[in-house]
């Protein structure tokens, strides 16, 4: 049988491999929407990364710090933004209710224990805490931010030097229990120990009873003098906690007594930060949150959680982008980079870009509804960059589609959740001189018909 060869059309035979030239490369992720638009049309797309961008570091305000399941603790000293000092505040709820601890019980010790988890900076410079009883009351049903402070009373529980020992378990009673840090809080006076102990029965009866007879704790660091560190201590684990150690003088047999009161989910707590007004900061990041020096974000940005520092982004000319045509937008990134190699103060692992008014409502990014692996954010250690897809978001702002003005906020705490990251970085600023390592836009769009 002969085979039949036949000719065909020029224009099928190009679409022909127009298709599998498609189907063979690999699609980036970060190509959206090309491969969507009309042959005719892709001879119009445009690529650019040159929009004018002006950013500066401000000051960020308090941020909600209660019911954080990781209690933070301690101070240190940056060379770049400063001393930063966190002290917190917290119940403690009896761990059986209706405790009794009979006729005549005899206080031998009281002990807070704080159960160890991450830190932040450097562990072998020694810390010292204060520990105080609250005055004021502590609601679990509060909303608590970083600014708020409490009225204790003036006794002095404890004041404790201690160099923190996160990895280290701690022998106890012949047993090894995990990494935690211990204050003696009978030491100085036997006051609190005494207290509870004496406590009348209505107030051992119920939880509810005894955070109203005693309020709970204030424990406060002393600032740093040199790097220091910021600790992270969790409640979850059931090894932070204070405890009462006893003995009942009408019963010989009962010598070494003991009952835990609990720091847990259910106790109220938050965490107080103080950044001494970022005196002992650098003078470029005071140039630009004391100064208010906004050009200066030209050379570089600075961003810092615990309700430190962020940064405003503005896109002035965007809407004017196409110059009097109408274009579509098929993505746009915006990208930044790390200026520090050094990684004594380690970068956050992502960072968050909110819109927040003048009066401070905060709104998210349309692009996130899409999800944050869409939207992006995340560090990449490799690049040392940080990127952003915002093309929604530019669309909208070129169609005026915005009924209310926001401004958009680079940030390393979500000021709405009680989440707190003691990182900080520093990024590249704006100036071209940085090149593709400068905060820039980079946008594809597509010029309409």
């Amino acid at each position: 049988m002969n085979s039949i060869h036949t000719k065909l059309p020029a224009t099928l035979l190009m679409g022909i491999l127009l298709v599998l030239v498609l189907f063979s490369c690999k699609k980036d992720p970060y190509e959206v929407g090309i491969s969507l638009l009309p042959a005719t049309d892709t001879l119009n797309i445009k690529v650019t990364d040159t929009c004018t961008i002006q950013a500066f570091s401000v000051r960020q305000d308090s941020i909600r710090s209660d019911k954080s399941t990781l209690l933070t603790l301690g101070s240190m000293l940056d060379p770049v933004f400063g001393k930063i000092t966190t002290s917190l505040y917290t119940q403690l709820l009896l761990s059986s209710e209706g405790v009794d601890f009979g006729k005549s019980p005899t206080l031998d010790s009281l002990v807070l224990m704080l159960a160890y988890s991450t830190h932040y900076g450097d562990t072998l410079a020694r810390q010292n805490v204060k520990v105080y009883e609250l005055s004021d009351n502590l609601y679990y049903d509060s909303i608590y931010y970083t600014n708020k402070t409490l009225g204790t009373y003036p006794t002095l529980l404890a004041d404790k030097d201690f160099t923190p020992r996160p990895s280290d378990s701690i022998k106890l009673y012949k047993t090894k229990v995990a990494p935690h840090l211990r204050i003696n809080l009978s030491n100085l006076t036997k006051y609190l120990g005494n207290k509870i102990l004496q406590a009348p029965t209505a107030s051992l009866a119920t939880n509810t009873a005894f955070i109203a007879f005693m309020k709970g704790l204030y424990i406060k660091s002393t600032p740093a003098s040199d790097h220091h560190a910021i600790l992270n201590f969790e409640i979850t684990s059931g090894m932070s906690k204070m405890v009462v150690y006893y003995h009942n003088q009408t019963d010989p047999k009962n010598d070494s007594l003991n009952f835990d009161i609990p720091i847990n989910t259910t106790c109220g707590r938050f965490t107080h930060v103080d950044h001494n007004s970022y005196l002992e900061a650098s003078t470029d990041l005071k140039q630009q949150i004391i100064n208010r020096d906004s050009v200066q974000g030209s050379r570089q940005l600075f961003l810092q959680g615990m309700a430190g520092v962020k940064v405003k982004v503005k896109f002035p000319f965007m809407k004017d982008m196409g110059k009097g045509k109408k274009i579509a937008i098929n993505e746009a990134m915006l990208e930044m980079t790390n200026v520090e190699s050094d990684t004594t103060f380690a970068p956050p692992t992502s960072l968050l870009l909110l819109r927040q008014d003048s009066i401070g409502r905060i709104a998210n990014m349309v692009d996130l509804n899409e999800g944050t692996g869409y939207f992006g954010g995340s560090y990449n250690p490799t690049t040392r960059s940080y990127r952003f897809r915002i093309t929604q978001h530019i669309q909208k702002i070129i169609q005026n589609a915005y009924s209310t003005h926001f401004d958009v906020y680079l940030v390393v705490d979500n000021p709405i959740s009680s989440i707190l990251s003691p990182n900080r970085i520093v990024l590249n600023g704006t100036d071209k001189q940085f090149g593709a390592s400068r905060l820039r836009l980079k946008v594809t769009y597509t010029i309409l018909h």
